[in-house]
């Protein structure tokens, strides 16, 4: 008997305790994203020009998203509170492995420092002179860009970061954002405002219920740390489904930078190895965080709340399985097609990001094309005797720290009041 997922109900399927745990892999398999793409960027444009694809695909698709969530959570302001309720939303600034800490002065003056930077774990072992890109180039325009989201007269900088002088200064780095009338906003970006033109910016998510049981929403004060356990089912839903849009839109950004610098064909090539790479350790993480068998029904699972294929409102996509065997349809009408976003990375003639993808969560699966039309790819997904070898788009994004972090009970978070 063949047993269908329903990708239309994939968050809303899972418990509130099970969401909890999924919303914080989802804001880290986002920063992954960059770690899977980056190194494929220095080979084909050097460190110089992999810095420029950062700087454009964080402006181009942050201000976007990070107005989304505000809506989606009632938090929407224009002040350094607002800004930094947004970072803690944010797959550039996931919990814990990026670990923000907040300070609130008033409206227009705050201060932050990342105890931990996950980021600069990963690159401090390549150099000096990658960490100056990241934590300079990359830095000073991407988190204006974030901020300008809330206020266009919103400024950070730097109180102190890496290259770090000693080499085990803590905090990694420390940072002051200012609302000032005076500072004159950046004028926007045309890959911004391409961006703004997309399905995935205009996509309506689903809505969260004000009766549920816990937080429907983040208008209170600004918390020193986000425990998703609090917020309801229905909340947890749509915080994972903005999750997943904010990595489409990401990746939407990261093939214009891309573009701008290279043929199609060599685009769409250090795309789909990007898509790859995260693809599977996102797998693994997703299947390991929510206990799930590496059998065909735990597969099923992990696809339909993978953000390849989420949210449902974006990715036309239908999962069935039966014991041994799974079916995927992609179906090629979605918002996610018309942007041409991650799923049209995939056909007939390019199934590695679907290989990495089911073998994250077992090296036994294998897919194969059923059908391919102008409508719809069909594939299945059978489990072979001998096990596929890890390729090396995953091996690459494996080097980030953040393939083997663990997210840590932190207890009751205090809300941070106005020094």
């Amino acid at each position: 008997m063949v047993s269908p997922v329903n990708v239309r109900d994939s968050f809303a399927a899972l418990t509130r305790s099970d969401l909890a745990v999924l919303v914080p892999e989802l804001l880290l398999c986002g920063q992954l994203v960059d770690r899977s793409g980056m190194a494929h960027l220095i080979s084909a444009f050097g460190r110089q020009g992999m810095a420029e694809v950062a700087v454009e695909e964080w402006q181009a698709s942050s201000p976007w998203y990070t107005r989304r969530m505000q809506r989606a959570l009632r938090y929407e302001g224009d002040g350094v509170e607002t800004i930094f309720k947004g970072l803690q939303l944010d797959i550039g600034a996931p919990p814990q492995f990026m670990d923000f800490r907040f300070r609130v002065d008033d409206h227009d003056h705050g201060e932050f420092r990342l105890d931990h930077c996950g980021a600069l774990m990963d690159v401090e072992p390549l150099g000096e002179a990658y960490v100056t890109a990241m934590c300079h180039d990359i830095e000073d325009p991407t988190f204006d860009a974030t901020a300008l989201a809330t206020n266009p007269h919103a400024q950070v900088r730097p109180i102190h970061r890496p290259p770090r002088r000693p080499a085990d200064r803590h905090p990694h780095c420390a940072w002051t954002v200012t609302i000032d009338p005076s500072h004159v906003p950046p004028e926007t970006t045309p890959h911004t405002e391409a961006i703004g033109l997309t399905a995935a910016v205009a996509v309506e998510l689903g809505p969260i219920d004000p009766a549920d049981e816990g937080r429907g929403d983040y208008s209170g004060p600004l918390l020193s740390d986000l425990r998703f356990a609090d917020f309801s089912h229905s909340a947890l839903v749509r915080i994972a489904e903005e999750v997943c849009l904010q990595q489409h839109l990401l990746t939407l950004g990261f093939l214009l930078g891309v573009r701008k610098r290279t043929d199609e064909d060599t685009a769409l090539s250090l795309a789909r190895k990007q898509l790859t790479g995260i693809a599977g350790l996102a797998s693994e993480r997703l299947r390991d965080a929510l206990g799930l068998p590496r059998d065909v029904e735990g597969l099923a699972t992990v696809l339909s709340v993978h953000p390849v294929f989420a949210p449902r409102q974006y990715v036309d996509c239908e999962i069935s399985w039966e014991p041994g065997r799974l079916h995927l349809r992609l179906g090629r009408s979605g918002g996610a097609d018309a942007d041409g976003s991650w799923p049209t990375l995939i056909d007939g003639d390019h199934l590695g990001p679907l290989q990495a993808l089911v073998r994250g969560v077992d090296p036994h699966f294998t897919a194969r094309v059923v059908s391919e039309d102008a409508h719809a790819l069909t594939v299945e997904v059978i489990r072979e005797a001998e096990p596929a070898s890890e390729c090396g788009e995953v091996a690459i994004t494996r080097f980030s720290t953040g393939a083997t972090f663990a997210f840590a009970d932190r207890g009751i978070p205090l809300p941070l009041n106005v020094v």
